[in-house]
């Protein structure tokens, strides 16, 4: 039965955009095809998490053929708990979405390209973390790209069209590293199969292992947009929509992680980078917390953010430990709900205040309390303030770093990993500072003490030809405000259930940490 449920992940999503494709003068039918699609897919991949957790992963041969012949799809803890998240997260967003495109006739996200991109792009992202060998992922990574590139330039704005310009070429590189990397692998081993490549990866020559490693690292590095390959994200995410930049901030960033957790597990496990990998998180973290502080745009600030929070993720998988693992399991699951939680709560920010720079916004606390504490939640938990789950994840990292020295098996340096520590403690309380510093010129600042300010409605009062005055307010659809609050919901919850969330984790990352587990699940008989 698990093994039926499987491709349904990547079918439901391919067929549901094709659907929304022909449906695309019938803009009601379109959106309940794009919810209802994502609502089966969230619950698909509940009882595939369910399932894999009691009685161990699931894996598909397509078309019948085993491997390393055909497709082998490949549902572990790790893949299960990636493919709820991002189910949960991506139909959120598109609630969000409709909301916005209803009360704003579909001007930001035109229903006849947008559901079915989004679809598309959801079945990439799937794909890629149920792939079990390199060229399928490299297909899902292809997949959910070029879905991006139409959501990313919607409404064809100059602004947008560089961005997306910047964006596109920056995938492009990726992409050349990442088939570049496939096809000198597969001429040295003779196989694409991640479980194969296991096994053969670790009887090649020291040196060739290591110019694999990192050609692999680079492609996903970019994707993932560690320093200092992480140039281009804060140009390209926030000219797009709102719903747009919440799907990539979120999510798009942590395919790339899940990519670097399968290469350091997997893949390379006789190729120590842990040292390196350590150095690129520490500055990573910093890098991108120091661009954060110089913005007084919300939407870039978060962006910066963005990047300086994957820095903890790699930091934790060059620990090289179950503990390290686990951690970062957790911070990845807690990242994703909440940087996609305070872009959704930018979108209503910039709708409801008309900007979303602390030179033009102010009072917001008074005029609407609801958005105050939407932001207020998963900023501070972003920050890392007790007992919210970032703080939970943060401290997971940092004990996992210290448990490593103090017995001896730290992956780096000794001295290495506590200046990592310090460096993830520091973008911590600048985090902390630099979300603060908004929320308090945003929220709690009258609008009295900002010099020049106009609301954003007088922009909208005409005279109308007879002399009466016509005026137009702008309203925050329900939906928009229902999907942001149960997103918000989500990371609460990410702190009360902590406990088996890390059970959870735990058992995820114990399964990673012997590479033969994963040889034996697809090839049960013995690697040929």
């Amino acid at each position: 039965m698990t093994a039926v449920l499987v491709p349904l992940v990547v079918l439901l999503p391919m067929l549901g955009a094709a659907t929304a494709l022909i449906l695309g003068r019938h803009r009601r039918a379109q959106m309940a095809v794009g919810v209802s699609v994502l609502a089966a897919v969230t619950v698909i991949a509940a009882v595939l998490l369910v399932a894999v957790d009691t009685t161990g992963p699931a894996v598909v041969y397509l078309g019948a053929w085993d491997a390393p012949w055909g497709i082998t799809l490949v549902v572990d803890r790790l893949s299960a708990i990636m493919l709820v998240i991002s189910a949960i997260m991506l139909l959120v967003v598109l609630v969000y979405s409709v909301g916005q495109g209803i009360a704003d006739q579909h001007r930001e996200t035109p229903v006849s390209i947008f559901h079915p991109s989004y679809l598309i792009l959801s079945a990439g992202v799937f794909n890629a973390f149920i792939a079990g060998d390199l060229f399928n992922l490299y297909v899902g990574f292809e997949i959910l790209l070029a879905a991006s590139y139409v959501l990313l330039t919607l409404g064809g704005t100059g602004e947008r069209i560089r961005s997306g310009v910047t964006y596109i070429i920056t995938s492009l590189v990726s992409s050349l590293f990442f088939l570049s990397a496939i096809a000198l692998i597969y001429g040295a081993t003779g196989t694409a199969n991640i479980a194969q490549l296991s096994v053969r990866l670790a009887e090649l020559p020291q040196d060739v292992q290591l110019i694999l490693h990192l050609l692999l690292l680079m492609a996903f590095g970019i994707k993932a947009a560690v320093f200092p390959l992480s140039f281009w994200l804060p140009d390209s995410y926030p000219t797009a929509p709102a719903p747009v930049t919440a799907v990539f901030a979120g999510l798009l960033t942590k395919v790339g992680v899940y990519a670097i957790i399968r290469t350091e597990t997997v893949l390379f496990v006789e190729s120590d980078v842990s040292t390196l990998l350590l150095v690129i998180g520490g500055l990573t973290m910093l890098i991108g917390i120091l661009g954060a502080l110089t913005q007084a745009d919300i939407k870039r600030l978060l962006s910066f953010t963005l990047v300086s929070h994957i820095g903890y993720m790699v930091f934790g998988i060059g620990l090289s430990s179950v503990i390290g693992l686990t951690a970062t399991i957790y911070y990845v699951v807690h990242h994703i709900t909440v940087q996609t939680a305070l872009f959704l709560t930018t979108g209503l920010i910039e709708r409801f205040g008309g900007a979303t720079s602390i030179t033009r916004l102010a009072g917001l606390l008074k005029a609407s309390p609801l958005l105050a504490v939407l932001f207020f939640i998963p900023a501070m938990n972003l920050g890392g303030i007790p007992p919210f789950s970032g703080f939970l994840g943060k401290a997971g990292l940092f004990l996992a770093g210290a448990q490593g020295t103090a017995e001896g098996g730290a992956s780096g340096p000794d001295w290495l990993v506590w200046v990592v520590i310090a460096a993830g403690a520091a973008t911590s309380l600048i985090t902390l500072y630099a979300l603060t510093r908004f929320w308090n010129m945003a929220f709690w600042r009258g609008r009295d003490e900002l010099e020049g300010y106009e609301s954003v409605l007088l922009g909208s009062v005409l005279e109308a030809p007879e002399g009466a005055t016509v005026t137009a307010t702008r309203t925050t659809p329900v939906l928009m405000v229902v999907a942001t609050a149960s997103l918000v919901a989500v990371t609460v919850c990410l702190t009360v259930f902590a406990g088996p969330l890390f059970d959870l984790a735990g058992r995820a990352a114990e399964g990673l940490s012997d590479p033969s587990a994963y040889v034996s699940i697809v090839f049960p008989e013995g690697v040929r």
